[in-house]
């Protein structure tokens, strides 16, 4: 089975309270033991806000480091998840779950190989 990636896209800005977060976290949890239990589950992970981001980039003068994201935009990737999935269209219907959980929007990415 070929593996994707589910990417949470979320918009900067402080992170909503616990009483919105709560039911939202629960569903997600219900959805990774569906996951599980489908045996598509590989793997998630939440990331530190993007101003927690450092950038290496190399150049003619050596190694600069930068602090902050990549891109600057309006919304940042917050999490993923790693699936393995018969197809892409596998891959969606979880995705469309997710979506449908965190409002967000769920990127899906195949990694190559």
């Amino acid at each position: 089975m070929k593996q994707y990636m589910l990417g949470v896209f979320q918009p900067d800005g402080p992170t909503p309270d616990a009483a919105f977060l709560e039911p939202l976290m629960r569903d997600l949890a219900a959805l990774r033991a569906d996951m599980h239990d489908a045996g598509v589950f590989v793997f998630s992970a939440g990331l530190c806000p993007p101003d927690t981001a450092t950038v290496v980039r190399a150049g003619d003068n050596g190694v600069l480091l930068t602090d902050g994201p990549f891109t600057e935009g309006k919304e940042h990737l917050g999490g993923f998840t790693v699936i393995q999935a018969e197809n892409l269209d596998a891959a969606l219907k979880w995705a469309a779950r997710m979506a449908t959980i965190t409002t967000l929007p769920i990127e899906v990415r195949p990694f190559q190989g």
